[in-house]
């Protein structure tokens, strides 16, 4: 199953992130969705688990979108919360966090050393703050549960011109 995470699109979806999405089972938003029509056309690409970030404040996108959302599929627990502060690692196996748009992919130990949590930042595709440019995340998953491929993915420059960057003034970092 692949599930394609997201984070920070801060009401720009690109042409690159859009064209990345298509075919995910499910798509993963840790937040900063900040428009309606943002959240309902991602929700038409694939099935959609998301958490409040901190400029999506007034926004009611229904009752499962949460400041942390957690979520069972495809026999692992994830959470998604957009402060990796914030994320409990000992009730989840995959961890997803946002708000400083600089991604990794990390595997932590969980606390008590019970196991391994997946901990991922995409990054993202609107207002990138590393020299990788616009990313989201790609976590495949075997039927048996077992995390087969996380990965970040770069996108293509051009969702970061000239008609995004006067946009960022009116959202907190």
């Amino acid at each position: 199953m692949r599930f394609d995470i997201v984070s920070d699109t801060h009401g720009h979806l690109s042409s690159e992130l859009l064209n990345e999405l298509k075919g995910a089972d499910m798509i993963m938003h840790a937040g900063d969705c900040c428009t309606y029509e943002d959240y309902r056309e991602l929700c038409r690409i694939a099935p959609m688990a998301m958490c409040l970030g901190n400029n999506d404040w007034g926004m009611d996108y229904g009752p499962d979108v949460e400041r942390v959302t957690s979520v069972f599929r495809c026999g692992l627990r994830w959470q998604l919360c957009h402060y990796e502060e914030r994320l409990d690692l000992a009730t989840c196996d995959v961890a997803v966090c946002g708000h400083s748009h600089r991604p990794f992919v990390r595997w932590e130990t969980s606390p008590g050393g019970a196991g391994k949590v997946l901990v991922i930042n995409p990054g993202s595709p609107t207002f990138p703050r590393t020299n990788k440019g616009p990313t989201m995340a790609r976590v495949i998953v075997e039927p048996s549960g077992v995390v087969q491929d996380a990965q970040i993915i770069e996108l293509g420059s051009s969702n970061n011109d000239d008609t995004g960057r006067g946009f960022a003034r009116f959202f907190r970092f």
